[in-house]
């Protein structure tokens, strides 16, 4: 399935995943506002091997089956004091 990423202008770090090019009319209602302005910055053929950086292949293509988008937020910070 193609795949396509849009990385926040308002929130570091996090990614708009949607499965077709510039469909943001899926989206929920206050998103965008929240997301900001989407910049495109890949498209790719996912695959449920796939590897990705910070997200599980075969949950972004069932969010993306069934919801139309995968929205990824930045890592956690996971070291403790």
């Amino acid at each position: 399935m193609k795949c396509y990423v849009y990385k926040s202008l308002k929130k570091e770090e996090t990614f708009l995943y949607l499965d077709e090019k510039d469909h943001f009319n899926l989206l929920p209602d206050g998103l965008l506002t929240l997301f900001g302005k989407p910049s495109f910055v890949l498209e790719f053929e996912l695959t449920p091997d796939r590897v990705l950086a910070q997200a599980d292949a075969k949950q972004v293509m069932a969010d993306l089956h069934e919801h139309g988008y995968y929205l990824q937020f930045p890592p956690q910070d996971l070291k403790r004091s």
